[in-house]
């Protein structure tokens, strides 16, 4: 077991405590409440803290399994023995019960807020950002074998683990993770592309890497999303070092159910919407439309601006080549010339400028490549996201809504075929028939209302997300004016190392013609 729990493993006991201390609206328990349990157990504070100590807890919370791996450790100290995760491994049979008393005396524990807003977010962009940060790399080719599929390695700073995936273990994690959370933003993944034999063009490359990229926005997203960063799949992903991470994925996703099946609030979303939901979605999706165009030129004008500085690094190592090619030219002036023309001299000085010109060009492509990678990745970053909430409108506008349109008109088909029936005699038989599949009607009607509720309180919280993402704006700017400062003062440094050097070189002005 290597101290995890596995839900379904747990007494009854577990749950019944679960119960009567988590967030009524709220699948987790608050770290103040879980402290105030710890000093019922009348265990020394050294012990309480080598609990506390094995126990993880998020944003001052405990998630359910980490709350059950406590109760695991509690009993264990209770019998006189060292809580640690590692003990729990000898409890194959059933897990310990911790000796608490009666659960339903332990509901005092319970912090509720006076007013408990369950549909405002309360998160901030740093908050978010510090959740994770996920680095996917590009397994390097190994020469002598035939290339199959391209292989990446996924390292979470979070769980300080280093796993490899290959796209199509992405591609399942985003089958499930939508699956799971149908109602939420889920970035799209980049296009897969087969690869035809081993990668030798420039262009292949380039969209490898670019798909690199786009996997690595993906997952980060993902990882530091509000909401399903703490599920189960997503941690599976980015932890599961087995030998089929896609099976475990959807496994752990049939174990579960989508979201509506475990959010406690899912069948209660309509009290917490307020009355005019659809007009402030309306307002708020133009808005976000408008960002998204315009957060898009700017991607399209920062992707230029970095190609224009890889373009200058090229033309300024040309430049320098063709200096050297011009000074190592090594044919003899001809007599009218060698007498008056200082060019025999200036032809051999500029051999060495290339050297210089080989610098700049160096500086110029590391500014293209800050440029690209602090400016340019941050904008497709929260571009996916924008494009993410799209797609979440359009799932909502053409699934949730559509689904809950067509059940009504089925609905009504069968009342009026009851209808014709009661008027024109059949069979008993048929006539039940009709009035069960009616009944079953109505309850997946029931049903879809309630999902559609659930759908706009998601839509509302994502919508929320996108609003608190906006200040990376502030990041972007951030960094593409540090990438000019540095850019333009190294090239500067270069240049004025470079303007003396041409005085010692040709004399006179520095090469620059005297003023008439």
């Amino acid at each position: 077991m290597a101290g995890e729990i596995n839900e379904g493993s747990v007494p009854a006991y577990y749950r019944e405590v679960y119960e009567a201390i988590c967030c009524r609206t709220d699948e987790r328990v608050q770290v103040e409440v879980f402290q105030r349990l710890l000093h019922r157990t009348d265990l020394s504070k050294a012990v309480l803290g080598q609990i506390a100590e094995h126990v993880d807890s998020t944003d001052g919370f405990l998630s359910k399994l980490s709350f059950y791996k406590a109760l695991a450790l509690i009993a264990l100290a209770q019998q006189g023995k060292q809580p640690s995760p590692k003990l729990l491994e000898n409890c194959i049979q059933e897990l310990p019960k911790p000796q608490l008393g009666e659960p339903r005396d332990l509901r005092a524990l319970r912090m509720q807020p006076a007013q408990e807003d369950v549909l405002t977010v309360c998160q901030t962009l740093d908050k978010l950002l510090a959740r994770d940060t996920v680095q996917v790399e590009l397994i390097p080719e190994k020469k002598g074998l035939f290339l199959k599929h391209v292989e990446y390695q996924v390292i979470s700073q979070r769980y300080k683990i280093s796993v490899y995936r290959r796209y199509s273990d992405f591609d399942v994690f985003h089958e499930v993770l939508l699956q799971r959370f149908a109602y939420r933003v889920v970035p799209a993944l980049p296009p897969k592309r087969m690869l035809k034999g081993v990668l030798t063009s420039v262009s292949e490359r380039e969209f490898i890497e670019g798909r690199r990229r786009a996997l690595g926005r993906f997952i980060n997203l993902v990882a530091r999303h509000p909401f399903f960063s703490e599920d189960e799949l997503v941690k599976t992903f980015l932890t599961f070092s087995g030998s089929d991470v896609q099976t475990k994925l959807r496994d752990t996703y049939k174990k579960t159910g989508d979201e509506f099946m475990t959010n406690r609030i899912a069948t209660l979303a309509k009290e917490y919407l307020p009355a005019d939901i659809q007009a402030q979605f309306s307002t708020s999706r133009e808005l976000i439309r408008n960002i998204h165009n315009s957060f898009h030129k700017l991607r399209d004008r920062a992707e230029k601006m970095a190609e224009r500085s890889k373009e200058n690094a090229t033309d300024l190592l040309m430049f320098g080549r063709e200096l050297s090619t011009l000074g190592s030219d090594a044919s003899s002036l001809p007599s009218l010339a060698s007498s008056q023309s200082t060019w025999g001299t200036l032809r051999q000085s500029l051999k060495s400028l290339s050297v210089e010109f080989a610098v700049l060009s160096d500086k110029a492509a590391q500014q293209g490549r800050r440029e690209e990678d602090d400016v340019v990745e941050k904008l497709n970053l929260f571009l996916d996201l924008l494009q993410s909430y799209r797609d979440l409108c359009e799932r909502h506008e053409k699934g949730v809504l559509h689904e809950h349109q067509r059940a009504l008109h089925k609905y009504s088909v069968m009342k009026r075929q009851m209808m014709s029936a009661t008027v024109q005699p059949k069979e008993q038989a048929s006539v039940e028939q009709l009035e069960s599949r009616i009944v079953q009607q109505e309850n997946a009607i029931q049903t879809m209302e309630l999902r559609n509720y659930f759908s706009l309180f998601c839509l509302h919280q994502e919508t929320q997300l996108i609003f608190i993402y906006l200040p990376i704006t502030s990041h972007i700017l951030g960094a593409f004016v540090n990438s000019q400062v540095q850019g333009h003062r190294e090239m500067g440094e270069v240049w004025n190392e470079l303007q003396p050097k041409l005085g010692c070189l040709f004399g006179g002005n520095n090469g620059l013609k005297p003023p008439i």
